[in-house]
């Protein structure tokens, strides 16, 4: 039996660091007047969540993704009721990313990163739009199927840039920062 290697002080603050820039990451947002069931916003935490997962793996990456995107939520009264739901969407969304890097076991770059990136924003953009249809559209505001589709598709020109930001900088950043560790011969691990 393999015996479980506990989490470094330096995993915990990398994780913890992480879920502080993805939470300044959803604070820098510019938000649409698009309500029917919320909100939609343009902004750059799905960027953080999915560099989370690339430089921190599966589960150190999702739970910051998800604990920096719940904390925001948390200060925000317009999101506060849904905060559990982004920390397991936005949870999702680092989780993906670091699942795929988990493939390439250390040999990989921008185009890698932006596989794993790519991942998260299908898998986050599928429960986000969900969540928006039957969560915020069905139970939250009462609105009709048709009204909730409506919603739902309302927010996909947010979602689409949200995401395509995110595929672009994500592995971008986590190179950048790979590389300027590496030469100071530092590790993520």
């Amino acid at each position: 039996m393999e015996k479980k290697q506990p989490i470094s002080t330096k995993q915990i603050v990398l994780t913890a660091l992480m879920a502080a820039l993805t939470i300044v990451g959803s604070a820098i947002r510019i938000t649409m007047p698009v309500d029917i069931a919320g909100t939609t916003s343009f902004h750059l935490g799905n960027s953080m969540c999915a560099l989370s997962g690339i430089l921190l793996g599966p589960w150190l990456g999702g739970l910051a993704a998800g604990l920096g995107s719940f904390l925001y939520d948390m200060t925000n009264p317009a999101y506060i009721d849904e905060a559990w739901i982004t920390f397991l969407t936005k949870g999702a969304y680092g989780l993906f990313p670091g699942l795929v890097m988990l493939l390439w076991k250390g040999n990989w770059g921008v185009i890698k990163a932006g596989i794993a990136a790519a991942s998260g924003a299908v898998v986050y953009a599928a429960a986000y739009l969900a969540k928006t249809y039957y969560w915020s559209g069905l139970l939250k505001h009462g609105l009709t199927p048709d009204a909730a589709m409506v919603t739902v598709f309302s927010k996909i020109p947010a979602t689409v840039f949200n995401a395509a930001v995110a595929i672009i900088f994500a592995p971008i950043l986590a190179v950048a920062i790979r590389k300027a560790l590496e030469k100071n011969r530092l590790t993520l691990e």
